[in-house]
Formats: structure tokens, C-alpha cells, sequence
């Protein structure tokens, strides 16, 4: 059996372990150096700088540790030095006691070491729940099999995993042994009207929680949707239902709103405050990277692609405003949130620093809470943003631009990885048909819901763009063509049957695919005019099938296999 992982209370330990063990060392040079600057006027104050940082630097981390001894000598030193004429015999008197209290740590054993932390932060906020891509599972309660059968074949066709269920004892015991991720229920049955309301409300109060459902009824009056509504409903279809309608609802009720959790870089010339902050964020489900010297700053921002960065503001070399200044100067950083941290209490100063354009100052020692809260708050304002900017607002795909941009990136990480992938390019057979005979609204619907196939059948790592009008581009990533050709030609053959409804009339639609593979097309527009021209084959060849461009013929068409 492996041991369990160390929980934030251990992590906090050994960070104030390692705190104790590096101090002596610290604690030695710094008073060395002003013994030795005690000979002139003139080597004072050039240690003048430095003694400022290990006495800011000490306090701040002291109180974050929970050090709080430590970090009153500290504030006593930096309060002497900040003194017109700063008295000497209260910093010699700062050193003296500062070593006795380390002394005295380190000779406590290493529970009572813990315990004298009096500030010691015991904090687990709630994790960010993530969910991966994977089949939701859907429980359907009909006892209507004219209806069950159409239901059964949109929601698979749209990867969810569906159980059936007749009447409400079997659909009672199924939700008790496994939570679904959605239920789609009918609230008439023969034990009475409100049978499936009263199911729906008794699950909810046997569970603690509310279960997302769907309500499909016979009946549209107020009192029968007040009814669901009281069940704690999140959707109520008429019947006759529309399957493509209830497959789309269902795709936003189990659709989590991000995947990705957010991810912070935090900027700290002291590691162990650094790795205490880094923590908390971990501990709220955040991916976080410690950069603990300023001029690694950039790199890291361009590797790690952060959501939000957490800078301390005093800093040797460079300090937390110019750092947040060299950041604005670039454009694709302008936006991106910046949060301060530091022991400075002097409310001119903190707004001083901030006129680099910083979102907040956050004073030492944090409050987790406050810390996780202020984080969450600007970065997912941040994504927002981004995907406003990034994504085609009617499918919710990367639009023309960003869809370049990122196979443009991953091609490049593939170059170095050794790695392959294929690209489709997919384009819906006879659009402009859809749209004169349907109106646009239908083929509004036709996009959306191709749209939606293709974020719920393939990978989050895939990359998924539309890139204008009815044309879609994906890049799959490690796979090779012949098998990018199967997956695609899977969702070819399920959206091929998806009913759609304009109006009276029922009418289907078929999208065409053309495959091109990377490396035999090394760059990004090498990969898109071959798989552009396997498309052209495959229209030319009559729609609705999927060709693999292998290599180019003496007519400039790509040799082709379906």
C-alpha cells in the first residue's frame, strides 16, 4: 500500500522547517556584513539597501510561516532603519535577539517547532472541481417507447451514455447506487400525474443535493411547470419533443463551464514564501508555477501561459513595479492580471506601486481565503475576456485567428516532441440548400449543433475551430491520418442522422472531410491547403464522406483513399 500524499498541514511544516535550517546561514552574513560596514560612513549605506530587504524579506515571511517573534524583531530593525539617524545599538540588540529566538526554534523538536508557529495556517478551501471529457451519463425515465427509441439515438449519436428506465422503482434504485450526471424524466406514469415530480423531489432530499433534470410532459400550463419547478428542474419540455432541442439542452446542463484550472505564476525572491503561497492556490485546484528571480519572469510567462500573476513588490535587482512595468510595455500581456504581495502597510506606498496598472495589493501575511477569492475573482475575468475575444460567439469555437495561432503553436511543440498529428478540414454538404429552403435560423441550428458533436466526441487536447461559415477545422493530435479518418468518418455517419426541424418540416444534414498529416506537411499552411484539397476531392466525389490526402498527383490534386 503507498503512502498517502502529504496533506497541507505537512507541506506547511517543511516549509517552516527549511525556513529555521536556512536562517543561521542568513542571519550570519547579513550581521558580518554590518559589523563590517560599521568601519565608514560611506560602506553603511551602501549595506543600507540590502539590510532593508533582509529585514522587509524576514518580516514578511516570518508572519506568513507563522514565525511571529521573528518577524517582530524584523519590523523592530526596519523601523530603526527608517529612522533619520538610525540607531545602531537597536539593530545590534535586533541581531542578538533574532539569533536567540532561531537558537530557540531549533532546539525545540519538530512538533513543538510546529506548534510555535502561532500564526500557523490550517486552510483547505474547497479544490476546484475539474472534470475530464468522457461520456456523461444519462438516465432516461419514459414509459413511452414511440418517443424512447428517437431520444435513445440523438443522445448516443452525441457520445452520452444512456440507461433506460420504464417506471420510477427501477429509476429510484438506479440514481441511489449511481449518481448520473443528468436525468431526463417523464412525469407522468400510470401510479399518477405527479409521479415523476415526486420521485424527483425524494432523490433530491435522500441525496443532500440537486440532481440536474429534465422534465418532459404531456402538459404546458402553469401549475404543472410551477410543479417541476418545485422538483428543482433545471429544464421542462412539451410533447412532442424535439430530440435534436433535448439533446442540446442536455450538452449545456452537463457541460462543465471550464475544464482547465486556472493557472498562476508566482514571483517571490523568497522560495519558501514562494512555495507557502503557491499552497494555498494548489490547494484550491490551481496549477501554479514559483519563479524566484525576476528575470525569469518572462520566460516563464511565455511557457507557462499563467491566468494571473502574484508578484511580491520588494525584491533585489528588481523590484515588483518594475517587473509589472517590463509586463505592460508588452502587448500580449496589457490584460493580464497582476496582484501584489507585501508586508507594506503604508497606504501611500501601496498606491504608489500600483500605478503600473496592478489589480490589487494584498498585504503579508495573506488570509487564504481572501488570497484564493481575490485570485479567482481576476483570473476567471481574465478567461472571460479571452474567450470573448479568442471564440466565435455563435458555436463557442476558436474563431479563424485563434485556431491558427494555437495549430501554429502545437505544431511547433511537435517539431521538438517528435511528435504527429492530422488536421480535417470538414464542411456541410449543400449549406446554402438549408438555409434557402429552411431559412437561416435552421441552418443557424445546423452549425451549432455540428459544433457541439464535435467539442463533445473529441478530446480536450484537440484543437477545434470554425473557420467560417459552414467550414469547421480540427487538429487531432497524436494520432495519425488513417485514424483521425475513422473518428471522423464516425461523427460523419451520427450527425448524418440527426433529425432537424424547421417549422412542419423534418429534413437531415451530411458534412464532407478532407485528412493531411503532419510531418509529411511540416508547417501549418502546408498541413491546411492539403487537407483543404482532400476536402475538394471529397466533394468532387460526391459528399458526405471523408478522404485522406496522402501525396500529391501531377495535377495538383492529392492522391486520395476514402
Amino acid at each position: 500500500m503507498s503512502p498517502s500524499a502529504p496533506s497541507l498541514h505537512d507541506k506547511l511544516n517543511q516549509l517552516r522547517q527549511r525556513f529555521i535550517e536556512q536562517l543561521p546561514a542568513r542571519l550570519q552574513h547579513i550581521t558580518e556584513q554590518w559589523q563590517q560596514s560599521r568601519a565608514s560612513t560611506e560602506a553603511e549605506a551602501r549595506l543600507g539597501p540590502e539590510l532593508h530587504r533582509f529585514f522587509h524579506s524576514l518580516k514578511g515571511t516570518g508572519r506568513s510561516l507563522g514565525f511571529e517573534r521573528i518577524a517582530l524583531l524584523a519590523d523592530q530593525g526596519e523601523t530603526a532603519l527608517n529612522e533619520p539617524t538610525p540607531s545602531a545599538h537597536v539593530i545590534e540588540r535586533v541581531f542578538v535577539q533574532l539569533a536567540e529566538e532561531q537558537q530557540r526554534l531549533q532546539s525545540l523538536p519538530g512538533q513543538q517547532r510546529a506548534l510555535a508557529a502561532l500564526n500557523s495556517v490550517e486552510f483547505a478551501p474547497t479544490p476546484i472541481k475539474t472534470r475530464s471529457k468522457r461520456q456523461r451519463l444519462i438516465y432516461l425515465c419514459d414509459d413511452e417507447p414511440d418517443q424512447v427509441g428517437q431520444l435513445l439515438h440523438h443522445l448516443r449519436c452525441f457520445g452520452h451514455e444512456v440507461v433506460h428506465f420504464e417506471d420510477t422503482d427501477a429509476f429510484f434504485n438506479a440514481v441511489i447506487s449511481r449518481r448520473p450526471d443528468a436525468i431526463i424524466m417523464d412525469v407522468q406514469f400510470p401510479q399518477g400525474n405527479t409521479a415523476g415530480t415526486e420521485t424527483l423531489t425524494s432523490l433530491n432530499k435522500l441525496t443532500g443535493e440537486r440532481l440536474p433534470a429534465i422534465v418532459l410532459s404531456a402538459h404546458g400550463d402553469f401549475h404543472s411547470r410551477l410543479s417541476a419547478v418545485r422538483a428543482g428542474c433545471n429544464g421542462y419540455f412539451t410533447k412532442p419533443v424535439k430530440p435534436l432541442d433535448l439533446m442540446l439542452a442536455v450538452d449545456e446542463l452537463t457541460t462543465p463551464l471550464d475544464d482547465e484550472p486556472l493557472r498562476v505564476l508566482v514571483v517571490d525572491d523568497e522560495p519558501e514564501v514562494a512555495a507557502y503561497h503557491a499552497l494555498l492556490l494548489e490547494q484550491a485546484g490551481m496549477v501554479v508555477q514559483q519563479v524566484n528571480h525576476p528575470s525569469d519572469a518572462l520566460t516563464a510567462l511565455e511557457r507557462f501561459s499563467p491566468d494571473l500573476l502574484l508578484v511580491d513588490v520588494y525584491m533585489p535587482v528588481c523590484s515588483g513595479e518594475e517587473l509589472a512595468n517590463i509586463i505592460r510595455q508588452q502587448p500580449e500581456h496589457v490584460g493580464l492580471p497582476i496582484i501584489y504581495l507585501s508586508s507594506e502597510t503604508d497606504s501611500q506606498k501601496q498606491l504608489s506601486a500600483m500605478t503600473a496598472g496592478v489589480e490589487a495589493f494584498i498585504t503579508k501575511p495573506v488570509v487564504p481565503e481572501e488570497l484564493v477569492s481575490a485570485v479567482q475573482l481576476r483570473a476567471e475575468r481574465l478567461r472571460l475576456l479571452r474567450s470573448l475575444m479568442t471564440r466565435d460567439s455563435m458555436t463557442g469555437l476558436y474563431n479563424h485567428s485563434t485556431t491558427t495561432d494555437l495549430i501554429s503553436k502545437a505544431l511547433a511543440q511537435a517539431h521538438r516532441d517528435n511528435t504527429q498529428h492530422a488536421m480535417a478540414m470538414i464542411d456541410i454538404d449543400h449549406f446554402k440548400a438549408v438555409n434557402d429552403t429552411h431559412g437561416h435560423l435552421a441552418g443557424d441550428q445546423v452549425i451549432i449543433t455540428l459544433s457541439r458533436l464535435l467539442k463533445t466526441r473529441l478530446r480536450m487536447s484537440d484543437i477545434i475551430g470554425r473557420y467560417g461559415g459552414e467550414e469547421f477545422v480540427v487538429l487531432l493530435k497524436g494520432v495519425s491520418d488513417e485514424r483521425a479518418s475513422e473518428l471522423i468518418d464516425g461523427l460523419r455517419h451520427d450527425f448524418a442522422q440527426v433529425d432537424f426541424h424547421a417549422g412542419g418540416a423534418h429534413f437531415r444534414c451530411t458534412f464532407s472531410a478532407g485528412i493531411s498529416s503532419f510531418p509529411i506537411q511540416p508547417s501549418t499552411e502546408s498541413l491546411r491547403l492539403s487537407a483543404d484539397q482532400a476536402l475538394y476531392r471529397a466533394k468532387h466525389q460526391g459528399r458526405n464522406q471523408v478522404v485522406t490526402s496522402t501525396e500529391q498527383d501531377d495535377d495538383g490534386f492529392p492522391t486520395a483513399r476514402l
